[in-house]
């Protein structure tokens, strides 16, 4: 059995990705994890745990994280194929 609810290979593969986007778009703004968490109403543990792919963030996280990115949650969460 899997940490986190990540219950196979092909999700534990989509939170990577989603992570890295997260992390990608987070440093693209020049903001640090601590300040981008607080921004955004989660802990900094937790984005770190998104950030690297080890949690499946709940939807209302991913509200929060979309809204701090001034982007709707479907475009954090298209994910390029060739992504990674």
């Amino acid at each position: 059995m899997q940490k986190f609810g990540i219950v196979n290979t092909k999700e534990a593969k989509y939170f990577k990705k989603l992570g890295a986007r997260i992390k990608h778009l987070r440093e693209e703004k020049g903001i640090d994890q601590k300040s981008f968490a607080f921004d955004c109403g989660i802990g900094r543990t937790q984005l770190y745990m998104i950030e690297n792919g080890k949690t499946n963030p709940r939807l209302l996280t991913l509200m929060k994280i979309a809204d701090g990115f001034g982007v709707s949650v479907r475009e954090l969460l298209e994910i390029p194929h060739n992504y990674l």
